[in-house]
């Protein structure tokens, strides 16, 4: 069998082996050091952000922030409905409610219009507080008729979300913003850095995201002392003491200088690495774009998407009957990964007891939507099998 072509596998440079040496001959291995300084140094300048703490995942930094915004259970947190489970599954690690809003269709993102909605909802009283947490409900607060304690957004596959119009509801009613950019690293809107439009800018750097630390994340913020907080609470909440002393609880999430090492090679070769994924849109585009039936997500005027991840929709009915899932399992077939779109999270079994507020865009993207493989290393040979599968399937 050919080798597998993956979705979207790490890619690396030429210089990540030296900071991990430097990392191994200096003895730097356990977390904090050098390489975690220079990493945060790089992602600050990257992304504008004056302050970061490179942390152990992009979901620790979510939980960080809420932490940081002091929400407690029965409270409401608004979080977009179309985003990978790591999005939203903080909120109840902290007992809080999360409240789903769907999409708008222009970048598949957080619809401000749904988000206002939501917004009234939940200072009307019209939504119910559920708590999943061994707590006798008569000791949880009581939600209804107030304001939720953050609004949780992202730039999906590397799309920046409309974050002005989101940005002008939160500030109509004061609630902070955390910005999951997880996907988005390099992607803007008019020159502005995904991650530094909120209160709190989340990014990941899992192995399949558009640079890797193999595992790992970062929490964002022009505040510096809740990124300061954000440093303590994540090496245990260890007090200023000569023994080990705790007057909070804290967390084990803070980045090995190793993995810092393997960041900070990666920063150097993230311009690259957004071109490589954007040239594997483009050749989607131009393999595709007569394709009756099949439609991509162009980028609004202004925005620059880092096309992490390159996805159609397949329409069955302008197809002939061809389905997004009859493309996936051709390319599984010929051992090519592809995916269907996130499924969203007022779809899941874990949260589909929760508030949601619909639009119907995010069921429709689901239904129809298929991630291409989009890895940076993609060959001229590679791309060609995937022509191959494509072209047979569709007919073109």
């Amino acid at each position: 069998m050919r080798p597998r072509i993956y979705l979207s596998p790490p890619h690396m440079g030429n210089t990540e082996q030296a900071f991990v040496n430097d990392a191994f001959a200096t003895n730097w291995i356990a977390p904090l050091g050098p390489n975690v300084d220079g990493f945060e140094a790089d992602l600050a300048k990257q992304t504008g952000v004056k302050h970061v703490a490179a942390l152990s995942s992009g979901t620790a930094a979510i939980h960080l922030a809420l932490i940081l915004l002091d929400v407690q259970p029965g409270d409401y947190v608004i979080c977009q409905s179309l985003t990978f489970s790591a999005s939203a599954n903080p909120i109840r690690y902290l007992g809080a409610t999360p409240v789903f809003v769907d999409s708008e269709p222009e970048t598949w993102n957080m619809c401000p219009l749904s988000l206002e909605k939501a917004i009234a909802a939940c200072t009307s009283g019209k939504i119910t507080s559920i708590s999943q947490l061994p707590v006798p409900s008569s000791q949880l607060p009581t939600p209804s008729s107030r304001l939720p304690k953050a609004i949780l957004p992202v730039h999906l596959y590397g799309m920046p979300a409309k974050m002005d119009e989101i940005l002008a509801v939160a500030a109509k009613y004061n609630i902070p913003v955390v910005e999951d950019a997880a996907e988005a690293l390099g992607s803007h809107i008019k020159g502005k850095q995904c991650g530094s439009f909120g209160d709190f800018g989340i990014l990941s750097f899992n192995g399949n995201k558009i640079i890797t630390t193999s595992g790992g994340g970062a929490l964002l913020s022009n505040n510096e002392a809740m990124i300061q907080k954000a440093r303590f609470l994540a090496t245990q909440a260890r007090d200023p003491a000569p023994h080990y002393q705790h007057s909070e609880i804290g967390y084990n999430y803070r980045m090995s200088n190793v993995l810092a090492g393997i960041g900070r090679g990666q920063m150097q070769v993230l311009s690259q690495r957004i071109a490589q994924r954007r040239a594997n849109y483009d050749f989607y585009m131009d393999l595709l774009k007569d394709v009756p039936g099949i439609s991509f997500l162009p980028e609004p005027d202004g925005f620059f998407s880092n096309r992490w991840l390159s996805s159609i929709l397949v329409d069955p009915a302008q197809t002939g009957g061809i389905t997004r899932e009859a493309i996936r399992l051709a390319m599984e077939k010929e051992n090519i990964e592809s995916r269907p779109i996130w499924k969203p999270m007022h779809q899941q079994p874990v949260f589909a007891s929760f508030p949601f507020f619909s639009t119907g865009v995010s069921d429709k993207l689901f239904q129809q939507g298929l991630c291409l493989p989009s890895g940076s290393s993609l060959t001229p040979t590679d791309r060609e099998r995937i022509a191959k599968v494509l072209r047979r399937v569709l007919e073109t």
